[in-house]
């Protein structure tokens, strides 16, 4: 399984991102899909799943603020990160688990700064 992230950038503070994930083989093959970042000198951080029912599961302190959504026609998992602050600045990836295997995609950067 090959995940390919992508969206990320530069946003001002209270800026909107949309991240996309995009998967090499059908996404409801898989268990569930999540988002994570990790920021430097920090541990990388789970923000939000969605599982091949679509269920949806959050990090407390990103509930309200990010979205995670599928597009199963696409293969594509999204987070959408609203209301931006200068702490998500970090490199966000994407994992895919199928069973007992774990997948990661290459992070891509969110940046924010004024």
């Amino acid at each position: 399984v090959q995940l390919q992230a992508s969206g990320g950038g530069l946003v001002q503070p209270g800026g909107s991102l949309r991240l996309s994930c995009a998967a090499s083989i059908n996404i409801l093959d898989l268990n569930d899909m999540s988002w994570f970042r990790q920021a430097p000198g920090k541990e990388r951080e789970f923000l939000a799943s969605i599982n091949v029912a679509g269920r949806t599961t959050y990090l407390d302190s990103v509930k309200g603020r990010f979205t995670i959504s599928r597009d199963n026609a696409e293969n594509t998992v999204y987070l959408q990160m609203n209301i931006l602050r200068p702490e998500d600045t970090a490199a966000y990836s994407c994992r895919a688990r199928i069973f007992e295997r774990t997948y990661w995609g290459r992070g891509t950067q969110v940046t924010v700064s004024s």
